[in-house]
């Protein structure tokens, strides 16, 4: 961004500098054109003197008949001069207006420069404002995102944990539940050895129902098995699925903060396209400058030469009615 900027307002320098250089080299040359015509006039008024005293010597040479001709041909030549340095004087007075109003379109045109830039730098102040504003907001839900994220991973160790406790923790009921099983059915089994070996001989009939209660207790033994089994692959699948849980909210979470983050990128393109924009729009006001300027330029010029032109014709003119009195003087 300060790199734009900086390169932005180098490229408004050398835009300035271009269009200084321009109005300079014009007031230039509209100076060296106006010495040009002064020096042109002053060599046709010398040159009119002379024809004057020319026409005089001449007078003098021819008969006093033509004295009243020749009164009227100098009253004639005189009003004519009379005329001629009206318009040269006009014409000067012309260009010298024209000249100053160059100079207040000069003046005018470095104020409203200076204008522009300041109004750029504080477009400038504020759009670096409005960013870092939004800079600094899009940081703070950044970290509260994340600490929200640190407690919720928090959060789902200390479940995890916990869940493994407990685990633990029924792991060791069920094997302690298991040797008091054990130990139970060793002792009652024992009894019922030494029972079944003091009537061993007595008590054949009653072997058989010793082995019916025996396998009863087997079958007793496979069911409470299968008990714990069951409450174990249910504490599993409770513990899966509150895993599953934890990860999707983790999942939806990170897809928000990703979101969020693209949304950020979006404002920030949206202001790079508005800035490419507004330097279109700058660079076709000075286009419509540049372009008026050299109207400007143009029709000065074409002023210029209809002056010179007319002043030509003027001369042509003066040359003829010379070459007329010359010629009456010889008649």
């Amino acid at each position: 961004g300060e790199k734009d900027a900086e390169a932005y307002k180098n490229s408004l320098a050398e835009q300035r500098r271009d269009s200084f250089a321009f109005r300079n080299q014009e007031s230039h040359a509209q100076r060296v054109e106006a010495s040009r015509r002064q020096a042109e006039e002053h060599i046709a008024q010398h040159s009119s003197y002379e024809l004057k005293w020319a026409g005089e010597r001449d007078a003098d040479a021819y008969k006093r008949q033509l004295e009243e001709e020749r009164r009227k041909s100098f009253k004639f030549r005189n009003d004519e001069g009379f005329r001629q340095r009206d318009e040269t004087a006009i014409r000067l007075q012309e260009a010298r207006a024209k000249e100053h109003e160059s100079y207040e379109f000069k003046w005018a045109g470095e104020k409203d420069a200076e204008a522009y830039q300041r109004e750029l730098a504080e477009e400038r102040r504020k759009s670096f404002a409005k960013r870092n504003h939004e800079g600094r907001n899009q940081r703070l839900e950044e970290e509260h995102r994340q600490q929200e994220a640190r407690n919720e991973e928090h959060q789902g160790y200390e479940l995890k944990w916990a869940g493994e406790k407990d685990a633990e923790a029924y792991k060791n009921s069920l094997a302690e539940q298991r040797r008091d099983s054990f130990a139970f059915r060793n002792q009652e089994s024992h009894a019922q050895r030494v029972e079944a070996s003091r009537r061993q001989a007595e008590e054949h009939i009653a072997q058989h129902s010793s082995y019916e209660l025996k396998w009863a207790g087997e079958r007793d033994a496979d069911a409470y098995k299968r008990q714990l089994e069951e409450e174990r692959r249910k504490s599993f699948k409770f513990r899966n699925d509150e895993g599953f849980r934890q990860r999707d909210e983790t999942a939806i979470r990170l897809q928000e903060a990703r979101a969020k983050e693209h949304e950020s990128y979006e404002f920030k393109w949206a202001g790079e396209k508005d800035a490419e924009a507004y330097q279109r729009e700058l660079a076709e006001e000075r286009r419509k400058s540049f372009a008026k300027r050299n109207h400007e330029g143009r029709n000065q010029r074409l002023e210029e030469e209809h002056r010179q032109q007319e002043a030509r014709n003027e001369e042509h003119q003066g040359y003829e009615l010379k070459w007329a009195g010359e010629k009456d003087a010889e008649a």
